[in-house]
């Protein structure tokens, strides 16, 4: 029973940090496009921007960079911690 444990619930090798590592990268990148384009739009449309429209880009700023954060953070503790 104790093998089953370790082999279905055990850790993991270091090789797997890797997972977090590319969210870390793909939220990045999400990141500077969201921002890249919202503020083109605020260029190029400065006449039609309404508070809606603010709100929003901020909550998609947001939770991108928070994105990248969280897998940023979860990286680094499971490179450190094996």
């Amino acid at each position: 029973m104790n093998s089953f444990m370790n082999s279905y619930f055990g850790p993991l090798p270091r090789e797997y940090c890797v997972y977090f590592l590319i969210l870390a990268v793909f939220f990045g990148i999400l990141f500077v496009i969201s921002l890249f384009s919202i503020a083109t739009f605020i260029i190029m449309h400065y006449k039609k921007i309404n508070s809606l429209f603010i709100v929003n880009s901020f909550l998609i700023l947001f939770n991108t960079f928070l994105g990248y954060l969280a897998n940023r953070l979860l990286y680094t503790m499971c490179v450190k911690s094996i």
